[in-house]
């Protein structure tokens, strides 16, 4: 059986001041959906996204802090050398926000 992606999910995000709120995901295809928490530019977090609308990530360090909502997408099992998914991969399906500490 294979998995047809009909339509692009996308979802909205606003702050709240630290607290990034979401809307439900439309054309969502059902895989693993995460927050994707960077500082700087480098990945410090990916929490799942499902169990809820809104994340407060906590801010150990100060910087700059953007959060964007990652969903999985499936296309095979294959693998590199390095054993990480060669087709499959996270995409993007929300806009940024961002915030300094």
């Amino acid at each position: 059986m294979d998995q047809k992606f009909e339509g692009t999910p996308q979802a909205e995000l606003r702050l709240d001041g630290r607290k990034v709120i979401r809307t439900d995901v439309v054309n969502d295809w059902g895989l693993r959906l995460q927050w994707k928490v960077m500082r700087d530019g480098k990945v410090v977090a990916t929490p799942p996204a499902r169990g809820g609308y809104e994340y407060e990530p906590d801010p150990a360090e100060p910087g700059k802090y953007e959060v964007v909502l990652e969903m999985w997408k499936y296309v095979s099992y294959r693998k590199d050398a390095k054993r990480e998914f060669v087709d499959s991969k996270y995409v993007e399906v929300s806009n940024k926000v961002s915030f300094s500490v």
